[in-house]
């Protein structure tokens, strides 16, 4: 089959965000099945700069975007990704030559309605041109979320797939914006992208697709729910019949400690020692001092409110009084920046924040700390989760989205379980849950017995690739046998 996936965010951009870690992925997985798969985003400044990504090329093809009353040229380059998947990234640098990609210093840009409107468009452009003819457009978030709109309202041949990762995140404009999109009236309705006088990037997505996913069972039904579907959950459940949920996995070919090159020294489940020399290296890397009685807790992750910073923060007192050892990588909200900072200066010894994201760090953290917190108020697919497990980094997670799929909660009586759950959304809860992970943590046998167990779960992306295949396969009509 011939895919197209669009996004706003993804390979080369480096970053914390589970949506770049698919957009890397799921191409590669569906690619090694045997389908011509392409991915495609925006050329921020952010992938012109970067050195490591070299090999791109300009298609010498240019578009005329109309947007509202004024057009824009999309030039089109052409790059592969890492791990080999074909990339297309749209330039257009009024739009996407910025510091940021949403925005900078936690406040959006004000022109996102008329960054994305051009994206999806250009999109279309593209899709129109590329030979052999696309069988599936398959759109990932708000940013892209317009596609199956525009597919719908110029009658293309295209079949239209929306992933729904994070369902807070919509793309909600002033009413006014509507005019930018160059459509007829009549979708400035209820039925259509209106959504309480505001143009809503996501609600057109949701009727207008043909199939829609979201990325993990327990994230479906929760954005289903008035609490989890951030108003759009009427919406939702009158579309529930094209809902369905297909679980996010990890690449092993990146995340793993048997094979992973970038720590000082790569582990097993049968060569554990590794571990301890990556956490000494770690504690070392953050001027941190070593050899803490208690754990070393790790997080990288975005720092934003979603990620459960609001529980967090006022528990770093409390936490780093003793004699353990945290280290957080990640960039967000500035209030939380702040208060971050503000505590690695008093905990100068204990505590360390980075807020650039880098890669080595990121992995180096995974396979130094002994702990993850994901004190998370939203976890859709919890990808951070099945990283953690394979590095062996058991993780206190707060229950939500795909937590539920990937993490079972330590259980004395059973000797089940190796991780540990709280389910209330509270400081006071998810510090119950870090008391008892601590306590465990004082039996080093059973702590080694808890690692191995959960070093030993598998979340590759194979079969959740094969479900986007069967799943592309109804749409246009070819069977699973024949798809493969």
């Amino acid at each position: 089959m011939r895919i197209l996936m669009i996004s706003a965010e993804g390979p080369p951009l480096q970053r914390a965000g589970a949506l770049v870690d698919v957009m890397d992925a799921l191409p590669s997985a569906l690619r090694a099945r045997g389908h011509e798969v392409s991915v495609v985003l925006p050329f921020y400044r952010e992938i012109k700069e970067n050195r490591a990504f070299k090999k791109k090329k300009n298609t010498g093809m240019t578009v005329d975007v109309q947007v509202g009353d004024k057009v824009y040229t999309a030039r089109y380059l052409e790059g592969r990704s890492a791990s080999g998947v074909q990339l297309f990234l749209i330039r257009c640098d009024e739009f996407f030559d910025r510091a940021g990609i949403y925005g900078e210093r936690g406040k959006p840009y004000e022109d996102n309605a008329a960054r994305f409107i051009f994206f999806c468009k250009a999109v279309l452009e593209l899709a129109r041109r590329l030979t052999p003819q696309l069988q599936i457009l398959h759109a990932h978030d708000w940013a892209a979320a317009l596609l199956p709109v525009f597919v719908h309202a110029q009658g293309l041949p295209f079949k239209t797939v929306l992933t729904i990762h994070h369902v807070a995140d919509q793309g909600s404009f002033w009413g006014v914006d509507f005019r930018l999109t160059n459509l007829p009236e009549r979708f400035f309705t209820l039925r259509g992208i209106e959504f309480f006088g505001r143009l809503n990037f996501l609600k057109g997505g949701i009727l207008y697709a043909d199939r829609l996913t979201t990325v993990s069972e327990h994230y479906r039904r929760e954005i289903l729910t008035p609490a989890g579907g951030h108003g759009l959950d009427g919406v939702l459940r009158e579309n529930a019949h094209r809902l369905s949920a297909i679980l996010d996995g990890v690449d092993y070919t990146r995340w793993n400690p048997a094979s992973d090159h970038v720590v000082p020294a790569r582990y097993d489940t049968r060569r554990l020692r590794g571990k301890q020399i990556c956490r000494e290296a770690l504690l070392k890397e953050m001027n941190l001092e070593s050899a803490p009685i208690g754990p070393v807790f790790g997080m990288v992750t975005r720092v934003v409110q979603e990620k459960g910073f609001e529980i967090l923060v006022p528990l770093l007192d409390r936490l780093l009084w003793d004699d353990v050892r945290l280290i957080i990588l990640g960039e967000g909200d500035p209030a939380y920046e702040t208060a971050l900072a503000v505590a690695a200066r008093k905990f100068s010894t204990r505590f360390a924040y980075q807020r650039n994201y880098d890669v080595k760090l990121a992995h180096l953290i995974e396979a130094g700390m002994d702990i993850s917190l994901i004190p998370s108020r939203f976890e859709p697919a919890g990808l951070i989760a099945m990283y953690n497990l394979k590095y062996g980094a058991l993780p206190v997670a707060r229950v939500t989205g795909g937590i539920q799929e990937i993490i079972e909660d330590y259980d004395p009586a059973t000797d089940s379980g190796y991780g540990f759950l709280c389910y209330e959304y509270s400081s006071e809860a998810f510090w119950d849950a870090i008391k008892r992970a601590r306590q465990i943590f004082r039996d080093q046998r059973l702590w080694t017995k808890l690692i191995k167990r959960a070093m030993a779960r598998n979340f590759s992306w194979d079969a959740s690739a094969r479900r986007y295949e069967a799943l592309y396969g109804e749409l246009i009509g070819v069977t699973e046998e024949a798809a493969a």
